[in-house]
C-alpha cells in the first residue's frame, strides 16, 4: 500500500464500523478531531490519484457545527460526524464537479439529493474522488487526474469507474463513499479493493445532481467496508424523488432484512466459469460452498440471456445514450476528452432510432427468457469480475481489457436487477477477489442479509486494505417480527424525507390505514422538512397513515429523537383498534392550515405541487 494512504492516526481509530463511530461521537468523542485528521490525510494522499478535490476545512467545520446544533436540539442523526467521499460526477455544493474532465468542470450551488439526505443524517462530505472520465469504463485507468491503483497492490488496476470511492473506503479514509453504477462501476472497484459495493435497484436512490452516463440505467451506489454499513447508508439515501423522472416508489419491504430461510441460488455452468482466470474460479467455488453451508441450494442456470443482454450495453444502441449525455461537449472539445472515452462515446453516432427500438425489443425478449431463471432461483451468484488485470496490461489494451471486466456486470441495470458485491478470499499473495449476488428489482434487503452472511463466512476476513477484522463489526440485523406498532402521518411515510429514521431501525412496514373519526391534520409552519400535525380535536377523521412495527428498543430510541411540538401517543384507527402514533401539541396548530379535507399528507403535497 502506498505510504500516503496508511495514515496511522486514522488506522488506529477506536471503531470499526459506522454504528460504533456514531456511538463514540454521541458519547463524547470529538468528531472534529477525527475530521481534521481525515482532511490532512486526504490532502497528503496526492500520490494515490484517488482524490480530485478535498472539502475546505472551514466547510467541514461548518457542516459539523450545523449537525451538532440539530443533535443538541433532539434530532436523531444516525450518521452524526461520519465523513464520506463522493464520486466526482455527483454534485456537492461548493466543490467542482469534473466528471474527471477538467474542461467540463462546474461548481454547483446545490448538492445531489443523495448527498443532501446523508448530510441531513449528520454525515460530513470530505472530498470528491477520481473516476473513469464521464463514468465510462470499468478499469479506473481513464482519468487525466492519474491512474489510481488497487489499495492492495500498486501494480493492479483499481477498477472503475468509481475508482477513487472504493479506494477511499479500502484505505480507511472514509467509512463509506458514494459511487455510480451503469455497467458495474459500483461493483468492480469493490472487488478490486476488498470492500462492499451495493448497487441498488434502479430508481431507489435519486439521481438528481448526478452527471449522467446512461440516464435511464444510472444508479447511485454505495461503497462501505461492511454490508451492514452499506445498507444503513442506502436506507438513508433512498427515497422517492418527484424531481427525478426515473425515481421509483419502492415496496415497503425493499430494504427489509428478513431472517434467512432456505433459498436457491443460481450458479454458472462450467463453460462460463472457464472464462475466468484460475484464481477467480477457485474463489467462486469456495463461495458456492459457503452459501450452501448457510442454507442455500445451488441450481445450475443457463447464462445465455444474461450474456446476450450484457453485450447490448456497449455493442448495442445504449451507447447512443452516453452520446446524448455529453455529446455536445464532446463535439465542441474533442481534444479535451480522454481518447478511450471519446472513442467509446463517439460510437453512439452509429446507431439510429430504429436501432434503439430494436434494441429495446431484443432486451425485452431476453428478460422474458430470464424469467425462467427467476422462477428457479431466488438469487444468482457470479464472480464480480473474471480477472484482475495489471495497470500495464490495461493501458496496453484499454478497450479489450475493459470490455472483459463487464462480463458479469453489464446486464444487471439493463435487466432491472439489484446487485451486491462482497469480498471473497484474499489470495495467497494477499490480492482481493470478489463475488456478486444478483436478485430481482427491490430484493436489495434480502441480498444484504445473504451477502453479509457470505462475507462473514470468509476466513480471517479484513476490511479493505486495513488490518481491521470483519469480526469486529456489527452484522446485518434482521427486521423485527414483533414489537410496537407505530402510525405515521407525514415526513416518515414511505418516500418522504424522514422515512429513513424507520428503515434505519429495521422497522417493518405493515400497511396503510386511516384514523377513526375525531382527528384533524394540520400543515405546521416553519418545520424542516415540512411536517403535518395530527390532533384529536373533534375533526372529521379518516386521515391516511401508515403502520410500521419496531422492536421495543428501536421504538424507544425513535421516540427519544422526536422534536417538539410532535410526540407519540395513542391513535384510534378506522377499525376501532388503537396503536401508538404521532400526535401534535394543541398550541402548535394555532393559525396552522387545516388540511384534513385532503385526506392525508401525500394528497396535500400533491395538490400543493399542482397549484
Amino acid at each position: 500500500m502506498p505510504a500516503d494512504l496508511n495514515d496511522l492516526s486514522l488506522a488506529n481509530l477506536p471503531f470499526a464500523d459506522l454504528s460504533s463511530r456514531v456511538a463514540a461521537y454521541r458519547a463524547g468523542r470529538d468528531p472534529m478531531a477525527d475530521l481534521r485528521a481525515t482532511h490532512a490525510a486526504i490532502s497528503a494522499a496526492t500520490g494515490s490519484h484517488a482524490w480530485i478535490s478535498v472539502m475546505p476545512l472551514a466547510m467541514i467545520e461548518a457542516t459539523l457545527a450545523a449537525a451538532s446544533r440539530r443533535l443538541e436540539a433532539g434530532e436523531d442523526l444516525p450518521l452524526y460526524g461520519a465523513p464520506f467521499a463522493v464520486k466526482d460526477n455527483i454534485d456537492v455544493a461548493g466543490l467542482p464537479t469534473t466528471a474527471a474532465c477538467p474542461a467540463f468542470a462546474f461548481t454547483p450551488t446545490t448538492s445531489a439529493t443523495a448527498v443532501d439526505r446523508l448530510v441531513a443524517a449528520g454525515a460530513i462530505p470530505v472530498g470528491k474522488t477520481n473516476l473513469d472520465q464521464f463514468a465510462t469504463g470499468l478499469s479506473g485507468a481513464r482519468s487525466p487526474y492519474g491512474v489510481p491503483a488497487s489499495a492492495l497492490d500498486p501494480t493492479l488496476v483499481s477498477g472503475g469507474s468509481s475508482s477513487g470511492s472504493a479506494i477511499a473506503v479500502a484505505t480507511g479514509l472514509a467509512p463509506f463513499a458514494l459511487g455510480t453504477d451503469t455497467a458495474g462501476s459500483g461493483r468492480v472497484p469493490a472487488a478490486f479493493n476488498n470492500v462492499v459495493g451495493l448497487k441498488p435497484t434502479r430508481g431507489l436512490i435519486s439521481a438528481i445532481g448526478v452527471t449522467p452516463a446512461c440516464r435511464s440505467l444510472d444508479c447511485v451506489s454505495v461503497f462501505a467496508a461492511t454490508v451492514a454499513d452499506a445498507l444503513l447508508v442506502t436506507r438513508i439515501a433512498a427515497g422517492f424523488d418527484a424531481a427525478d423522472p426515473y425515481s421509483r416508489r419502492a415496496p415497503a419491504d425493499a430494504l427489509a432484512t428478513p431472517a434467512v430461510a432456505p433459498f436457491r441460488f443460481g450458479v454458472l455452468d462450467a463453460a462460463t466459469l472457464a472464462l475466468c482466470d484460475a484464481v477467480v474460479q477457485a474463489a467462486y467455488l469456495r463461495s458456492i460452498s459457503r452459501l450452501e453451508a448457510i442454507g442455500g441450494t445451488a441450481v445450475a442456470i443457463d447464462w445465455t440471456p444474461m450474456r446476450q443482454a450484457a453485450a447490448l450495453l456497449y455493442d448495442g444502441p445504449w451507447i447512443a445514450e452516453r452520446l446524448a449525455a455529453v455529446g455536445d461537449f464532446l463535439g465542441e472539445n474533442p481534444d479535451r476528452v480522454h481518447p478511450a472515452v471519446g472513442g467509446v462515446i463517439a460510437q453512439g453516432k452509429n446507431w439510429s432510432a430504429v436501432d434503439a427500438f430494436q434494441g429495446q425489443y431484443r432486451l425485452a425478449a431476453l428478460a422474458r427468457q430470464a424469467e425462467a431463471i427467476w422462477d428457479a432461483v431466488d438469487i444468482v451468484l457470479t464472480p464480480t469480475a473474471p480477472e484482475h488485470p495489471s495497470i500495464d496490461a490495461m493501458l496496453a489494451d484499454p478497450i479489450g481489457r475493459n470490455a472483459r471486466l463487464g462480463l458479469f456486470t453489464n446486464f444487471v441495470n439493463l435487466m432491472d436487477l439489484a446487485a451486491l458485491a462482497v469480498p471473497s478470499d484474499l489470495t495467497y499473495a494477499g490480492l482481493p477477489t470478489g463475488v456478486t449476488l444478483v436478485g430481482p428489482a427491490f430484493s436489495d434487503g434480502r441480498l444484504a442479509v445473504i451477502g453479509d452472511l457470505l462475507h462473514r463466512a470468509t476466513p480471517a476476513a479484513s476490511l479493505g486494505a486495513t488490518r481491521t477484522a470483519l469480526a469486529a463489526t456489527a452484522p446485518v440485523a434482521a427486521s423485527p417480527r414483533d414489537g410496537v406498532t407505530l402510525a405515521v402521518v407525514g415526513a416518515h411515510l414511505r418516500g418522504e424525507p424522514l422515512n429513513w429514521q424507520l428503515t434505519d431501525r429495521n422497522a417493518e412496514f405493515l400497511g396503510a390505514a386511516k384514523t377513526g373519526a375525531g382527528y384533524s391534520l394540520y400543515a405546521l409552519a416553519g418545520t424542516t422538512p415540512p411536517k403535518p400535525g395530527l390532533l384529536r380535536d373533534g375533526g372529521d377523521g379518516g386521515v391516511a397513515l401508515e403502520l410500521w412495527r419496531l422492536t421495543p428498543e428501536a421504538f424507544g430510541t425513535f421516540v427519544a429523537g422526536i422534536p417538539a411540538p410532535l410526540g407519540v401517543g395513542s391513535v384510534e384507527l378506522e377499525d376501532g383498534s388503537v396503536v401508538k402514533g404521532f400526535l401534535c401539541e394543541p398550541h402548535a396548530v394555532a393559525g396552522a392550515r387545516d388540511i384534513t379535507v385532503f385526506g392525508g399528507w401525500r394528497a396535500f403535497l400533491t395538490a400543493a405541487q399542482a397549484a
